[in-house]
Formats: C-alpha cells, structure tokens, sequence
C-alpha cells in the first residue's frame, strides 16, 4: 500500500507534462457506436468523479451514451479535524455539492447514492458488486455495451482501490469494458515509473472542460476552506487541482471481453486475418496509406546496421514492409498465420528471389535457423500473454550476438486482444532485459530496438550508426 498524505508536496503537474503526458495515445471513442452505450461511473467520494471523469461525463450524452452514476460515500470523513462541522453536517453539504456537480456536467438527477461509510469501502465489496450490476443491467443493455468508469485499483487511497478493484472484478465476470481514472496516483507517483505509458487520453471540448471547472467549484468544501479554524483547511489545493485542469483526461482501458468468453489467442488468427485479406487486396490501404508509408520509412531508418544476413519477419501480412526490408537483408524469411495473406506477399514478393514466404502461426511452430535481425510489427498484441513469452523466448533462442529485435505496434486498444501495444513493449522489455538502442513513441504508435548481448555478427557496411527512432498499425504489412 502506498503511504501519502494530502499536505505532501507531491509530484508537479510540469513534471507530468515534461514527460509527455500529452503525447499518450487517443481513448477510441466511436460515436457511430457509443448510441445506447451504458456507462456507470463510480465515485468513492463526492468530487472523485468530477476529478477523474468530469469530462468524459460532460461528453458523453451529446453522443448519445447513457450514464449513471453510483455515489458510493458522502465522503463524511474529509475533514476528521474540523471544529465547526460535525460527519453529519458534512455528509449533508457534499451530497448537496454531488447534485450540483452533476447538474453542471448535464446529469442531474442520473445519480444513486449508496450510503456506505467513508474510509471503509474495502468492507463492503459484495454490496458494491450488487449495485453495480443493478446499474449496469437496467436498461437491457448487453454486456458488451456496458462501460464501467472506477478509480483507478492501484490509486493508492483505500477507497479508491477498494472500489476499482471491485469494479474489475465484475467487468471481468459480465464482460462489461473499464475505464479506471487516476486521482491521488497523479499525487504521489512519478513519471519515472512506466504503468501510466500504457494508458489512454480523452481530448476535451471546450464546452466540456468548462463544465468540468464549474462542476469542481461545485465541491466547495473540498476546493475552499470550511472556516478560517484550523482544521478547516481546504482540502484540495491549487498544486494538486493542477492535475485535473488538463484539457485532457487520462484512462487505464480495458475492453469488454469477446463474446464467447475468451480473447482470442493465436490459434483463432488464421481464421480471422483470412477473412479479413479475403475482403480487400490490401485491407489496411498499406500501399496508398501515407501513414503506413511513413511507418515503414521509419522502421527502415531505425535498424541500426545498413545490411543484415539473416532475417525473419514475424507477421507480413500482404508484403509491403518485408519489399522494403528486402534489399537491406541477404535471406529473408517472412511468416504469417493467414494463408491468404501468405499467397498474397509470395506474389508480391516474387521479384526477390532471396525472400522466402510461409504460412505459420508463430510460437507454436517456429523456423530453423539464426537471424541477426527479427521484426515484430504489428503483431505482439494478436498474441495471449502466455504467447507472446513464448515468442520471445523463441527470439531469444534463435537471434545471434548483436542481433536486433525490431517492435513497432499501434498504440489504441486492439479489440477482441488481451494485450495492447505498449504492454507488448513492457514485456519484451522485461523478459529480454536486452539493451534498448532505438526509441521513437508518438500518439498512435510506438517502435523500438532491442539489441541481443553479444558482437554484431552478419554484413556490416563502413559508417553505419545506432538509429534512434522509426515506426507501426494493425498487421506488419
């Protein structure tokens, strides 16, 4: 558990922002299918929901979504201190702020208050889970249509935890999606640790963000002082609010489960990428698409030798990125699960005689043979976790000294996937423990070189140089 106190210093806003907080990828928020979307936000306390989701709150019912939102205590507890208002007295004055807030956010009267008791949450999970599902199953909606929004589990207060991790137990059971919104996380965490990379921001409209500031100012006992007595200090105060003024909203997602029970795993993925190549000749515009042409140019500019002797391509989908590999490899084998797409590259792909095409679903069979450079583009997450270990320590197995491992994946949630791109880049990290000599990460993908121990064996040309940065969407291609 994480020990903090509200008067600590604690982490600055400018410290979030130089670290690139910006930069994290878009929460994927379709309109065409947010009509009938049920969303059921979940406040610990009044004002975690104005903190955390204000926006998205303000947000959602112009598109179409409904939402409900659970107020699980009055939060009676704030001010233990206080010489001028009793918990009652205060339990009072923040319901009344609750409604306020939520009027200002164009939901009043969309709230139930729950009346369990400040600061003991964790006692009283079996309660929550019942109210929840209440929630969530009263309009009829299906599950996959179902969105919870919680404190984020691992916010450090034990409310919060207490009420995220209830929440993640019954989307997990329903198969509803989770958005968890960090509050006190942004307080005593730092940009050092890696957890908030893999998680998603919500832009915010104008008029959403101005609902946001009058629906906080709503919550006067928190954001002011109760009295100028001591213990009547304002809660809140302007260096941590700081945190919530962003004209984004950050979110940890987890998706609703597939239909059927399970994600998918790479047994499903010939199935799968088969019809999807039987449906268009390039499904995702490889060809014509800007975006992938400059993915791949700078996947090319990050390999960090001019020529390699050997090569695999994990995922090549029609054969667009392994073309441009080939003049810098002297073998390159390129391997796909959809037999479909596998027919496709060999005929793109005929003009190379050095470049080898087959159908095989990785790691479950893998190629003989070394390679000094493996390329992991947009296929990680098409993996299950225990998958992609496997595929990694099959790379790890098969790549000389010196050899480059190359990642580059789509930053937004994969549907239907257990893993999403950054948490396959964590993982790759973790399990090689391989040195990182390429980095480039923006808003919608992330690419990365991860270099074997050992000297670089294979063609090496004169002047070659570490390259730091490249790029990656949805199927190597």
């Amino acid at each position: 558990m994480v020990t903090f106190s509200h008067t600590d210093t604690g982490t600055a806003e400018s410290s979030w922002a130089d670290a690139g907080l910006a930069a994290l990828p878009g929460l994927p928020l379709d309109p065409a299918r947010l009509a009938g979307t049920r969303f059921v936000v979940l406040a610990a306390h009044p004002d975690d929901e104005t903190l955390g989701a204000g926006g998205l709150m303000a947000t959602l019912p112009a598109l179409g979504a409904e939402v409900e939102v659970l107020l699980c205590t009055a939060g009676e507890g704030s001010h233990p201190g206080s010489p001028t208002h009793s918990p009652e007295q205060l339990s009072a004055l923040r319901i009344a702020e609750f409604g306020a807030a939520l009027t200002e956010l164009g939901l009043a009267g969309r709230w139930s208050f729950l009346g369990l008791p400040d600061r003991g949450l964790g006692a009283h999970s079996g309660t929550i889970a019942a109210a929840i599902r209440d929630a969530a199953h009263g309009g009829g909606t299906r599950p996959e249509d179902v969105v919870l929004v919680a404190p984020f589990r691992s916010d450090g207060h034990a409310d919060h935890d207490a009420l995220g991790e209830a929440a993640a137990a019954v989307a997990a059971a329903e198969g509803f999606g989770l958005l968890e919104y960090p509050i006190w996380y942004w307080h005593w965490a730092t940009p050092a640790q890696p957890t908030w990379r893999a998680w998603h921001q919500l832009q915010l409209a104008p008029a959403a963000a101005e609902a946001k500031t009058r629906a906080m100012a709503a919550h006067a006992t928190q954001v002011r002082p109760l009295s100028p007595a001591e213990g009547d200090e304002t809660l809140l105060d302007a260096d941590f609010l700081a945190h919530f003024d962003r004209p984004f909203e950050v979110f940890v997602w987890t998706p609703p489960t597939p239909v059927g029970g399970r994600p998918h795993r790479s047994a499903d993925a010939e199935q799968i990428f088969d019809a999807v190549h039987a449906g268009s000749a390039d499904p995702w515009n490889y060809a014509g698409s800007w975006y992938e042409r400059r993915k791949r140019a700078l996947t090319l500019a990050a390999l960090p030798q001019e020529r390699y002797r050997s090569a695999l391509e994990v995922g090549c989908s029609i054969g667009t990125l392994t073309a441009d590999l080939a003049p810098r490899c002297d073998n390159l084998l390129a391997v796909d699960a959809s037999g479909t797409a596998a027919d496709r590259a060999s005929e793109w792909l005929a003009a190379f005689p050095w470049v080898s095409v087959r159908r095989q679903v990785l790691p479950e069979s893998w190629p003989a043979g070394s390679f000094d450079l493996v390329v992991v583009s947009e296929v990680g997450y098409y993996l299950a976790p225990d998958e992609l270990a496997a595929l990694l320590d099959r790379i790890r197995e098969s790549i000389s000294p010196g050899g480059a491992l190359v990642l580059c994946h789509w930053r937004h949630p994969i549907d239907g996937w257990e893993l999403d791109g950054e948490t396959v880049h964590t993982r790759a990290r973790e399990r090689l423990g391989w040195q990182q000599s390429g980095l480039y990460r923006e808003q919608d993908f992330v690419l990365e070189v991860l270099t074997a121990p050992g000297a670089v064996t294979g063609p090496v040309a004169d002047g070659d140089a570490d390259a730091g940065s490249g790029a990656g969407q949805r199927g190597a291609g």
